[in-house]
């Protein structure tokens, strides 16, 4: 495999064609894109036999992503990743009405958020890498303002997959942006992702309540079943939580090391590095894959992967004492995160 840039199709959506792109780098491992959601469609890197696997669970098919029952599959989400309470916020003095999409909650966007639109692409020969651009018009979803939105993926020849997310705003608006992607580090060789060893750098995590919104209280991890400040294997405490891990860590050290991820039968170790406050750690707790022809779930499985998405605290809008999430006109939104692939 040459180190470069290629492309194929992938389907049709709303007669644009959707392209997928692929960049391999000069160890062979390679990173596929969509311009449908800005979507991650594959990450295949080595195992500690040297056999290349997809540590992505996705779809085959532009269909099943249509029909994947708004899992956010490898996308990326927003204009508001995670849940703003209530589907509203106040902002200068005005109300804003949002789409609800989950429990009377507005959540990744609302019903169509950036990962359900065709994004624009440039391609960065010289990064290795392609630039996706996407313009969220005034009053989409309920938010206030037109966004540009640009989104950089690099793939470095340290096997780092590098997002860089930029935007601006002619209006005072909420963006937390977000990459959604679902890991199993062992590329199929084991259903779940109970026996990978996760650590996440953060001390306190945001309190919820039943509705799965924050409280606004953040409380310690130690001692807690949420402690991951030490290696710990997924499944040991995830009984306890009904439907598994769905919870925003506060990272000890933004613009440092957020996670790292280890899956001792691929010997596949990633690492996980971003400018945001917070990680939400998400067990897939129902991955499905679909039959295109009847529509309904060939595979449903529990705990087959998890996601390690860098963002700020959910609700922000709606909890003042939360790290701001609001864009004003002449600001630059940006957002560096990196997930490196070795192995141990």
């Amino acid at each position: 495999m040459n180190p470069g840039i290629t492309e194929r199709p992938f389907g049709i959506f709303e007669g644009k064609p959707v392209i997928e792109y692929t960049i391999t780098n000069k160890n062979g491992m390679q990173v596929s894109f969509l311009n449908y959601g800005a979507t991650i469609t594959k990450i295949i890197t080595k195992d500690k036999q040297g056999n290349l696997g997809n540590v992505l669970v996705g779809y085959d098919s532009f269909d099943e992503y249509l029909q994947n029952g708004n899992q956010y599959n490898g996308s990326i989400v927003g204009r508001y990743c995670n849940r703003i309470g209530d589907a509203r916020f106040e902002l200068d003095g005005k109300e804003y009405l949002l789409a609800k999409n989950n429990n009377g909650n507005s959540l990744h966007g609302g019903i169509t958020g950036f990962d359900k639109v065709c994004w624009t692409v440039e391609i960065k020969e010289k990064i290795n890498g392609l630039k996706l651009s996407y313009l969220s018009k005034d009053t989409e979803e309920g938010f206030p303002g037109n966004i540009n939105v640009d989104v950089v993926y690099t793939l470095t020849d340290n096997n780092e997959l590098k997002i860089e997310y930029s935007a601006q705003t002619d209006m005072a608006t909420p963006v937390n942006l977000t990459s959604h992607c679902y890991f199993n580090l062992s590329a199929g060789k084991t259903l779940s992702i109970l026996d990978h060893e996760l650590i996440i750098f953060a001390d306190k995590y945001t309190v919820l309540n039943t509705e799965s919104l924050p409280t606004g209280e953040l409380a310690y991890v130690k001692n807690d079943r949420l402690d991951f400040t030490s290696a710990k294997k997924v499944g040991k405490d995830i009984r306890s939580f009904p439907g598994g891990y769905d919870i925003n860590f506060v990272l000890n050290t933004p613009r440092n090391k957020a996670a790292e991820l280890y899956d001792h039968v691929s010997g596949r170790f990633m690492e996980v590095y971003t400018t945001e406050p917070g990680l939400q750690f998400y067990c897939g707790n129902m991955v499905r894959k679909l039959n295109t022809e009847t529509g309904l779930a060939e595979v449903e499985i529990e705990y087959a992967a998890l996601c390690l998405e860098a963002q700020h605290y959910p609700d922000s809008p709606n909890n003042p004492s939360f790290p701001n999430t609001i864009l004003r006109p002449g600001e630059t939104y940006k957002q560096t995160t990196v997930y490196k692939f070795s192995l141990k």
